[in-house]
């Protein structure tokens, strides 16, 4: 099931990463924007009928009482909130090192700039159904928004066939401190963060993983409002040296696989012997999987087993490939940390599975896919804050670099500019 290759089969290997590149499907692009017009258009009454004709529900309010949220959350067994509190402050402890504060400058001639960093004002959290409830989630993008003190915190998350909210979905948005849920999803949902509607309000961040429909949403209303990512099917790469656990490593791979048929599973090694035992344990405990089918297809398109010579070949290897997920099963694993330069998050040593990254270690588990770790990071504090500069110049600074900044706006042949700073130069003698 899984593709097994050789350092030798480089050609193959590169190919084959290359593949799994896709490009947006014009029907579904086109099938979005319809329902981000009529939902700009018709606003409440477009959710509503979404709400019926997607979802199956018929709902007399989209925003989620107190009453209800309170409810959902009491159904919850305690050792499960526990849990997920231990979570939030795991999360609280990692994130808050994040935080950063602005800064001034001066200069001679009373010159003095700086930067403030200043919260956003309201975000939007998506909250997808459909195959599992993700309560980690809605902690690992609620917090990092909190410490950064954004004011307002609203909460997107289809209905339930019911029009009940998942109860840990509800004990999520409690812990976290989500302040208003809509039950309304979809592309449907972005639409009505993005403009706003007679009852939810127009928000100025959207974050969160959905479906395909929710990801070219988002794509769409970027620049409307600002957007974490385009979320893509999940990763998991594995780098695992002798020492290894073939067991540990098949459940590894299989932990990232159960979640999409488009989700990728790769071991890079440089045991041939791992290599065939990772093989056959992963066709032994695929068998007792509830999601084996959504495991079998991903494995059977977007799975490998490649062994290479070296660790370093393994590292080279999975930069180009630049996984969401990086585990380094290796020994000795964080003497090689400095030459990991592309991935989302990377788990450490023999023990560190990425289910810990998921739920509990404290990480965020928001992580940029489809290679886009060349160039995105993971979720974190400064995705909710905005920079914004300011600068102080002087009228002695100005008489003494004035003319500089004449030259320079004269050469892009910019008048007005230069114009600006001249007039200012000539007030003593047009008085």
């Amino acid at each position: 099931m899984l593709k097994q290759w050789k350092a030798s089969d480089s050609e193959a290997i590169e190919a084959w990463i290359r593949s799994r590149k896709t490009t947006a499907d014009p029907t579904i692009m086109a099938m979005t924007a319809q329902i981000l017009a009529d939902v700009r258009e018709h606003q409440d009454e477009a959710l509503y009928r979404y709400c019926e004709t997607l979802d199956h529900v018929i709902l007399s309010d989209l925003r989620v009482s107190e009453a209800a949220l309170n409810s959902a959350y009491e159904k919850c067994d305690p050792q499960f909130i526990a849990d997920l509190e231990e979570a939030k402050e795991n999360i609280l402890f990692f994130h808050q090192a994040q935080v950063r504060q602005g800064y001034e400058l001066t200069k001679a001639n009373d010159v003095y700039l700086g930067q403030r960093i200043l919260p956003l004002e309201r975000i939007g959290v998506y909250v997808p159904g459909g195959r599992s409830a993700y309560p980690s989630s809605v902690l690992m993008n609620v917090l990092p928004a909190k410490i950064a003190n954004v004011k307002e915190i609203i909460m997107v998350t289809p209905p339930s066939k019911t029009g009940e909210m998942d109860p840990y979905i509800a004990a999520a948005a409690k812990i976290a401190g989500v302040d208003q849920i809509y039950t309304v999803g979809g592309a449907q949902a972005i639409a009505a963060l993005a403009y706003g509607t007679q009852t939810i309000p127009r928000v100025d961040k959207i974050i969160g993983p959905g479906n395909i429909y929710v990801a070219t949403a988002k794509k769409l209303v970027y620049g409307e409002v600002d957007i974490d990512m385009i979320a893509g099917p999940s990763e998991i790469l594995v780098i695992a040296d002798e020492g290894a656990n073939p067991v540990y490593v098949a459940a590894d791979l299989l932990s990232q696989a159960e979640h999409d048929p488009m989700a990728s599973a790769i071991l890079l090694t440089t045991s041939q012997a791992i290599a065939d035992a990772v093989a056959q344990e992963v066709e032994k405990q695929l068998k007792h999987l509830p999601k084996k089918a959504i495991a079998e297809a991903s494995l059977s398109q977007y799975g490998a087993i490649i062994v290479l010579d070296t660790i370093e070949q393994c590292l080279q290897i999975s930069d180009r490939i630049a996984p969401e997920h990086l585990e380094l099963m290796i020994k000795d694993a964080k003497s090689y940390l400095d030459q990991v330069h592309h991935a989302g998050s990377i788990f450490l040593g023999y023990m560190t599975c990425e289910s810990i990254g998921d739920y509990f270690g404290g990480t965020n588990h928001v992580l940029p896919t489809g290679g886009s770790a060349r160039f995105y990071s993971a979720l974190n504090v400064d995705n909710f804050v905005k920079k914004s500069s300011y600068l102080h110049w002087s009228e002695a600074a100005l008489r003494q670099d004035g003319n500089k900044i004449i030259r320079i706006a004269e050469a892009e042949r910019l008048k007005a500019h230069a114009n600006a700073v001249r007039v200012r130069l000539q007030r003593d003698e047009n008085v």
